[in-house]
């Protein structure tokens, strides 16, 4: 049986919630998701078919894009939200995340960055996020980086800030260093799935974000395609470095498999609509990629139905016992 859940949407500030977002980092990545530019009709008609389903909170980074196509995530969803026609139209959140680049020193450099980037969209930014901390190499940094996002908030230019890769105690940091500027953190995203637990339950970050307000969203829900269903441990596997991924992973990862496949068949849905409703029922917006329209209703399947207590326990457990993803580096403590 499904337990049935309402479309929760709390209000943080500026921002309106959806359950599942969209994220758009295969938007114009040759080397990893293999964009194409002819592959933008059938990623527009999956941004169509998202936000007509309420998948309104799409996410980007001027750093999306590899060589030359170098922003184009950017100027691909400022296009598709700019034509689009149908419902929801109003209720569409882009968030981008300026990166911290070594030569982005001051709080003028984040709000020139983020200028380029609200050009690029043909449209104001509605969440501003920093793409990672810089606590691990060169901590001085961060302060005028955050500094520079206060500034956007304060001057109207925003919606709301978020922070990305932050753990528990950098995230105290920059809330304090924030709130002196009378500046809300509305979001925080990290590497989060069934695969990937740290830092959100070892570091105690998600009860951190509850004390502060601050609403946990979750990149990589489907841990690079490993918690979909499509590949198994004999393969074939995907090219590149995602097909190294695979051969590292699945081998440990059978009781997780076996455990998604099962409740997937009792519930009349797809494996990674199980891994999608996990984070969901763990108090995060997964934000799954989308290249076609039948990703998108495959994502949109996730929502509005909850499972049980002791079917995420039985998740935890197989999880358990896979060996878990590789953390991003730039992932805070």
């Amino acid at each position: 049986m499904i337990r049935d859940a309402m479309q929760t949407t709390p209000l943080s500030p500026g921002i309106l919630w959806p359950e599942l977002g969209c994220g758009t980092w295969a938007w114009g990545n040759r080397l990893l998701w293999d964009y194409r530019p002819e592959m933008d009709e059938a990623l527009q008609a999956a941004f169509n078919y998202a936000v007509g389903r309420g998948v309104t909170l799409f996410d980007t980074g001027d750093s999306y894009g590899t060589g030359k196509l170098k922003g184009q995530s950017e100027l691909l969803l400022g296009r598709f939200a700019r034509q689009y026609p149908g419902p929801n139209r109003e209720k569409i959140c882009i968030a981008t995340k300026l990166a911290p680049y070594p030569w982005r020193l001051t709080a003028a450099a984040m709000v020139k960055a983020a200028a380029a980037s609200a050009e690029r969209l043909g449209r104001p930014i509605d969440l501003v996020q920093l793409h990672w901390s810089t606590a691990n190499y060169f901590p001085w940094q961060e302060g005028p980086l955050l500094d520079g996002l206060a500034q956007l908030y304060r001057e109207g230019l925003v919606q709301g800030v978020g922070l990305s890769n932050f753990g528990p105690r950098r995230l105290q940091w920059a809330y304090e260093r924030l709130g002196d500027r009378h500046v809300p953190i509305a979001s925080l995203q990290v590497q989060y799935s069934l695969l990937s637990t740290y830092p959100v339950t070892e570091l105690g970050l998600k009860e951190k974000c509850d004390r502060l307000g601050i609403q946990l969203i979750a990149y990589s829900p489907l841990a690079l395609g490993l918690l979909t269903g499509k590949y198994t441990p004999t393969g074939p596997y995907p090219s590149g470095l995602r097909g190294v991924v695979c051969r590292q992973i699945l081998p440990s990862m059978e009781p997780l498999r076996q455990c998604l496949a099962d409740l997937a068949q009792e519930k009349g849905k797809t494996i990674a609509q199980i891994a999608l409703n996990w984070c969901i029922c763990k108090g995060t917006i997964p934000i799954p990629g989308a290249k076609t329209i039948a990703q998108a209703q495959e994502n949109a399947g996730a929502m509005g139905w909850r499972l049980y207590d002791g079917e995420v326990a039985a998740l935890d457990q197989a999880a358990a016992l896979a060996k878990p993803m590789v953390q991003n580096i730039f992932q805070s403590r």
